[in-house]
């Protein structure tokens, strides 16, 4: 049975995730951040968790963006093959749901036309957009506005199968301690390994929409999640880059199958806000 699902309905939801997204910490940042600030050993880094908890309630209650960057619009569209759309062209639609909730929401616009021209779109679009077609008869949408203090800290390494697994924990670490406080730690970190140069990056980006209390369902990706957490945990870099025993809240990564010749691994860091909101069409 096919479903038709008019895409006013989809931009008015992506309007609205757009607006949710940078006012309203997601649950599961809110409790890591709560755990951060009972586990740092640093007075002053306890000092700058707590106020960035109190920074985040004002920014709910007053509906103030948790971040003056209020990202580049990235969304994940998982469409069920049962579905069809109807009304405007799909991209269409949820770029004019950014273009809404850019605007009416006064959120700031980041976005501009040409990465050399430099000229601002004004209404924070066109979004980043990744779809997949899955089984089934329903949209899910995941929105994850990226700031770019971050973004411009992360990195992708083309190793060499022979690296290994310490090979990916060397990039790793490499990554997160050249970022050092550029990336407004405490981070979350998003790792992909496998597929090719640009499954990577998706991967890891689209790691960090996973909670971030929950670990891989896959064994030893599970224990290289909690191995590279503390790992980057004892840098030292700290709330705020000030020094600390909590530099990142979560480690995530993704795998796919990859060439026998490569060992792509993409290391996209977060920072410590990590906006992300999920809805099901």
């Amino acid at each position: 049975m096919i479903r038709t699902i008019d895409t006013k309905e989809l931009t008015e939801i992506i309007k609205e995730m757009c607006i949710a997204a940078n006012h309203y910490l997601s649950k599961d940042m809110d409790i890591a951040l709560k755990k951060a600030a009972d586990s740092e050993t640093s007075d002053l880094g306890r000092k700058i968790l707590n106020q960035l908890q109190d920074n985040l309630k004002i920014a709910a209650e007053e509906m103030i963006p948790i971040c003056q960057d209020t990202g580049m619009a990235v969304i994940f569209m998982e469409i069920g093959q049962d579905v069809h759309f109807e009304g405007m062209n799909l991209e269409d639609a949820v770029n004019e749901g950014v273009r809404q909730g850019y605007t009416e929401g006064y959120l700031r616009k980041s976005v501009v036309k040409d990465p050399i021209l430099r000229e601002n779109t004004n209404d924070n679009t066109p979004a980043v957009i990744h779809y997949s077609i899955v089984p089934g008869d329903t949209v899910k949408i995941t929105f994850a506005p990226k700031g770019f203090g971050s973004e411009n800290m992360s990195r992708i390494f083309m190793l060499k199968p022979a690296d290994g697994i310490e090979g990916v924990k060397d990039a790793i670490l490499t990554a997160v301690s050249d970022a050092g406080p550029n990336a407004c730690p405490p981070m979350v970190i998003g790792v992909g390994i496998g597929g090719d140069f640009e499954k990577a990056a998706i991967m890891a980006k689209q790691a960090l929409t996973r909670d971030a209390n929950q670990h891989s369902s896959v064994p030893y990706v599970c224990e290289l999640e909690k191995e590279m957490l503390d790992k980057i945990n004892s840098l030292g870099i700290g709330p705020g880059g000030l020094g600390g025993s909590i530099t990142a809240l979560a480690v995530n990564i993704n795998t796919f199958p990859t060439h026998i010749a490569g060992l792509p691994v993409a290391v996209n860091i977060c920072c410590h806000v990590n906006r992300h909101i999920v809805k099901i069409l």
